[in-house]
């Protein structure tokens, strides 16, 4: 039987990650929280901390061509982990969002959604109690190296990636395999998943986009796009043949999300970046909460907060990474005086003229949320070019006294910060994780005096 046609609605049977099995580990670990912290009022704790992120509920993304099953093997992980399946059309299709009926909307005019616009429904949904509680699974998202990179700068960190692959030719031959009940909506194919009913049979159609032109068009962009995606999830990946039964890559999907992740660093690391505005710092601390299991505190938390945040049982065990703070000497020496001294520290380099380009060229288009650079990423038509509007935080102006506020208190940080090391972050971004990645796994070198 092919990869993608066993039984489509009957999921092999094993033992279930279930809700039982959800519930005992969910009481298990607030017990823990608990005996570490003793709450005068538990109550309240325990509300707060079901409301945080939980390590132990699944956190997939599953990505592959059309034709490699990657829907049934996403539903059929759903089904035995009791967890969230999130993919495009059930995102927007939620009937109490706002946002969501925004992007029908969006949608119904352009053919397609914005990036924006689908990461803010993403975070939206990961926001509720089910996916806190349950976890997600993310079918086809992100579907390209942009979506990979806004979802991590929000902080959204998968803790497994599969990434399904099989030969084109295989992929068409399935596709125009295809049918549909149109009465129920399930999908058959001719050759491998044929219906014993002859009423069905006889209404079984053909669905639009199926011919062979159309699915060679639809695998080379997908393979233009995976090459780019996939370094987003180092570590974390795990590449599944998909032209074998469909039971077996469920089998070999089910095991892998079910082993977690060490760390690889060889410490507990307690990360500081620093850099101008526009150097990437808010991605890089995302790459590597993702890499290293860190958890990623962002600038805008006050000091009292962040003293409490890193004084949780994660932040002691697992190390953290903080950008955007301390801002200058005073903040600097107040972090150690409570006693978070960081052991790696990273000062990302942008020239002036770089960081004018990165920001002054950044556009909003009002209409669709979708946000542009004039240089990077260019506006497809004139239509859209000519509504673009520019964030007032980004004139030359607003920017050169931001800049110049930084480097006023760059100097005294960076005598503060002797060990720290300070990289050319006027370059890809997965380049920059790389010489941050080699600065966090190997000992730091020793100055002459």
């Amino acid at each position: 039987m092919d990869a993608t046609t066993a039984p489509h609605h009957i999921p092999p049977e094993m033992p279930q990650y279930g809700e039982e099995r959800h519930v005992f580990e969910l009481m298990q670990n607030m017990l823990e929280q608990l005996l570490i912290y003793q709450p005068k009022d538990p109550i309240p704790f325990m509300i707060t901390h079901l409301q945080q992120d939980n390590d132990n509920v699944p956190k997939i993304v599953i990505l592959g061509p059309p034709a490699s099953g990657k829907t049934t093997i996403a539903m059929w992980l759903c089904k035995h982990l009791s967890s969230n399946l999130l993919t495009m059309d059930n995102l927007m299709a939620q009937k109490f969002s706002s946002l969501a009926a925004v992007a029908r909307e969006h949608y119904q005019k352009m053919k397609k959604l914005s990036n924006t616009l689908l990461v803010r429904l993403i975070q939206e949904r990961l926001r509720e109690e089910d996916c806190i509680r349950r976890g997600w699974i993310l079918d086809g998202i992100p579907a390209t190296r942009e979506q990979a990179l806004m979802i991590q700068t929000i902080g959204i960190t998968p803790r497994h990636v599969i990434a399904l692959s099989a030969p084109d030719t295989v992929l068409i031959e399935r596709n125009l395999g295809k049918r549909i009940d149109p009465q129920t909506g399930e999908i058959y194919h001719t050759t491998f998943d044929w219906p014993p009913e002859s009423e069905i049979q006889n209404r079984l159609v053909v669905p639009g986009g199926i011919s062979e032109l159309e699915t060679a068009q639809k695998l080379l962009e997908y393979h233009r796009n995976i090459i780019r995606i996939l370094p987003a999830y180092p570590k974390i990946l795990k590449v599944i043949n998909a032209d074998q039964p469909c039971v077996d890559v469920f089998y070999q999907a089910l095991t892998y999300v079910q082993t977690n992740h060490r760390s690889n660093a060889p410490f507990t690391p307690r990360v500081l970046l620093f850099g101008p505005m526009g150097s990437g710092k808010s991605l890089q601390a995302a790459l590597l909460a993702q890499k290293y299991g860190l958890v990623n505190v962002p600038d805008s938390i006050i000091m009292k907060v962040l003293s409490q945040r890193l004084s949780q049982q994660d932040c002691i065990q697992r190390g953290w990474v903080l950008h955007g703070f301390p801002k200058d000497l005073d903040q600097a020496h107040m972090l150690n005086s409570l006693g978070y001294q960081p052991n790696r520290v990273f000062f990302l380099n942008v020239p002036f003229d770089s960081v004018i380009e990165r920001l002054t060229l950044r556009r909003l288009d009002p209409v669709t949320g979708e946000r542009y650079h004039l240089m990077y990423k260019p506006p497809p038509t004139l239509e859209i070019q000519a509504r673009l509007l520019q964030n007032p935080k980004d004139t030359e102006e607003q920017i050169k006294l931001k800049l110049d506020l930084f480097y006023r208190n760059f100097l005294e940080l960076e005598e503060f910060y002797r060990q720290a090391t300070t990289i050319n972050a006027d370059q890809d971004p997965y380049t920059v994780f790389e010489y941050i990645e080699s600065g966090i796994i190997n000992p730091l070198p020793k100055k002459v005096p």
